[in-house]
């Protein structure tokens, strides 16, 4: 790039101009690398390189197959991986069932609802008879009119005596958790609603297992 610039005062009379000539110096690729020696990669270019090549798609459903299966490994080895995962499956399952807290579901974890299904399952409930009864107003419902009509009577008699034991059950439950867990949030409908749920359950079908008997001090 040229560039013209005036002259000093000595030799501005003469009315002669300077020619400065001046090359602009740009960076060379080198002198960007200079600090690794290497431009960067893209990102395309390195995930290229960490997934390694991508093999071509099967021509043939038999090649197919034939991946899927090297893929997937022996049939020994699947079996012996399924027997592995039903086992463990059955050891959590079981753990749950004891009653160990790392094993159980988020509703039924800490000492608050432990001792809320003790105080349930230390007592017999009005409300343990809901699930026969649903039962046996389904069979009735393939009996005779009349039969029907006194079935239905009677459940809708029984339904009201559990309503109102769930209601005396959740009070008195909430009253004892606020005494012993004065600093529990832990309280109220919810904490009722699943006193009340264990409760119509049958006893046998409870999870976690009961660890009290009827009749035990809780």
């Amino acid at each position: 790039m040229k560039l013209l610039r005036r002259g000093n005062a000595d030799n501005s009379d003469n009315g002669d101009h300077e020619v400065v000539e001046s090359t602009a110096v740009e960076p060379s690729p080198s002198a960007e690398t200079a600090g690794k020696g290497r431009p960067t990669p893209s990102r395309r270019e390195a995930e290229g390189r960490r997934r390694g090549p991508v093999a071509p798609a099967p021509l043939t459903a038999k090649e197919a197959r034939d991946r899927r299966k090297q893929t997937r490994g022996s049939k020994e080895d699947r079996k012996q991986a399924s027997v592995e995962r039903r086992a463990d499956a059955a050891d959590r399952r079981a753990r749950m069932l004891a009653g160990e807290d790392k094993y159980l579901l988020p509703r039924d974890k800490g000492p608050v609802r432990a001792d809320v299904r003790d105080l349930v399952d230390s007592r017999r409930h009005l409300v343990g008879l809901f699930m026969p009864l649903a039962i046996l107003l389904i069979l009735a419902m393939f009996l005779n009119p009349a039969i029907q009509a006194i079935v239905t009577l009677a459940m809708l008699i029984m339904m009201l005596f559990m309503l109102v034991e769930g209601y005396l059950m959740g009070r008195r439950i909430n009253r004892q958790v606020r005494e012993r867990y004065p600093d529990s949030i832990d309280g109220g409908f919810k904490l009722g609603w699943y006193a009340f749920v264990r409760a119509s359950q049958i006893r046998k079908m409870r999870a976690p297992q009961p660890r009290v008997s009827p009749g035990d001090a809780v």
